[in-house]
């Protein structure tokens, strides 16, 4: 290939010679030929590799890995053999302190890029272990024309099931009830459809475990309830494994890439477990929030309590998406008066069984709300905010309201470093608020996810 190569010159089939210098949120490897961006899954920084172009992008190109012509050295064989085509994990070939680089790097160049913010960034809280330490896994199904029903995770960059039957980020103890199931479910005559387009039926299954308790609850999503002897396979499942204490079905009509419907039904035994949390007692809910990596989540709270320790007296703090009340319960612990807003229902009534289980119901309150409207009604009186939005980060309207009713503290936990930096860009910039600590922490080994703790104090 000529070194000079632009957009108009390459062609879907053309090969090309990429050298890669960085890796997209994905974990594809990102290079150039010529002039063209090309994006090459599997390829990692340092490397020099042949790869096919497959389609063309507005700005880049996306390809194909032909071959590594110079590969990295911290290039590893995967754990998983499955690793290379499931879309699971994407960053299993690259060496753990690479990622971990690679992941602290990520948060301080989007801090840059997005808000020019050039504040030091810790070095990423790596994880004890990187392997079977997923307490929750929700698993597309599908049924073949011969009747095998097949379940994994999707192939790398499609909607198209790699089948499984282990996976090592599974808890070894949820992991092992993956394959009996699939066996059961193939051994009905139930319809399934995981997309909702084709007459409905079983979608995905989910499996929920208690780290600390070694309970599990086994849910099945499915667009209807037409599903004949379910209650007596559920009964044989809670009967067949000690940890199983209940079945559920959780129903969801709608053709949409939301996973879980707002009716689940017990089928058998109970519908929650339990789990020990910053020595604090939970109970979950198969269909309310918890994060994924129990011993990771809960290296949240020492931070988090350190930081508040330098504060005055405790005071009234607002857990924003509080879920279950997995953060607002060690702050009512240390002497904080919580307010915990969350919009699910659900969340709220275990929030509250949480906190009067753990003698904490005089120092929690919880609202099932709206988090905007609710946070501007009591945001003015409060001395700490803790935030720990979804994905998309937080609504320009709690923005605005963090702007005009300042708190002393805001901590904010979050799970995507882009729409961290967007809403941290008007509270730093605007001289409101000063930022205290970035520190990333990896609840998401071997892929390219970073959750990040972030403190900021008012300006006098």
């Amino acid at each position: 290939m000529g070194s000079r190569w632009v957009m108009t010159e390459l062609s879907i089939g053309s090969r090309c010679d990429v050298m890669v210098s960085d890796l997209s949120q994905d974990g594809a490897g990102i290079g150039r030929c010529g002039e063209a961006v090309v994006f090459v899954p599997g390829a990692l920084p340092q490397e020099r590799v042949l790869a096919r172009l497959v389609h063309r992008g507005r700005r880049h190109w996306l390809s194909q890995l032909d071959q590594v012509l110079v590969a990295s050295p911290e290039r590893r064989r995967p754990p998983c053999s499955l690793a290379s085509s499931c879309g699971g994990c994407s960053l299993q070939h690259l060496a753990p302190a690479a990622q971990a680089r690679w992941k602290g790097d990520h948060v301080a160049q989007a801090l840059q890029r997005i808000a020019a913010i050039h504040h030091p960034v810790a070095p990423l809280m790596a994880a004890p272990i990187d392997l079977g330490y997923r307490n929750r896994a929700i698993i597309p199904l599908e049924r073949r024309s011969d009747g095998q029903v097949r379940g994994g995770y999707y192939r790398r960059g499609s909607h198209r099931i790699v089948n499984l039957n282990q996976c090592p980020v599974l808890d070894p103890r949820i992991d092992a009830l993956v394959e009996p199931i699939k066996a059961d479910l193939a051994a009905t005559d139930w319809p399934i459809d995981r997309d909702g387009h084709n007459g409905g039926g079983l979608r995905h299954l989910a499996l929920r475990l208690g780290r600390r308790s070694g309970e599990m609850q086994i849910t099945l999503i499915s667009s209807h309830d037409r599903l004949p002897g379910l209650g007596t396979l559920a009964r044989q499942w809670t009967n067949r494994w000690d940890g199983v204490v209940g079945v559920s079905l959780n129903l969801q009509p709608e053709a949409t890439n939301v996973l879980m419907g707002p009716q689940t039904r017990l089928i058998s035994g109970r519908a929650t477990v339990r789990e020990r949390f910053a020595d604090l007692e939970f109970t979950i809910a198969s269909d309310t929030f918890f994060q994924v990596f129990t011993e990771q989540a809960e290296r949240v709270v020492p931070l988090l309590l350190d930081v508040l320790a330098s504060a005055d007296r405790p005071g009234l703090a607002i857990d924003a998406y509080c879920g279950i009340g997995t953060y607002s319960l060690p702050l009512a612990a240390a002497g904080w008066q919580v307010l915990g807003l969350e919009i699910n229902p659900r969340s709220v009534d275990l929030a509250q069984r949480n906190a009067k289980a753990n003698g904490l119901e005089q120092r929690c309150a919880f609202a099932a709300c709206d988090v905007a409207g609710a946070l501007a009604e009591h945001l003015p009186s409060a001395d700490l905010l803790f935030i720990d939005p979804p994905r998309r980060g937080l609504d320009q309207e709690v923005v605005a309201t963090i702007l005009s009713a300042t708190p002393r503290r805001l901590v904010y936990l979050s799970c995507n470093p882009a729409s961290l930096a967007r809403d941290l860009k008007p509270l730093v910039s605007s001289g409101r608020m000063e930022l205290l600590l970035v520190q990333p922490i990896d609840f998401f080994p071997h892929t390219t996810h970073v959750e990040t703790l972030v403190v900021l104090r008012r300006r006098p």
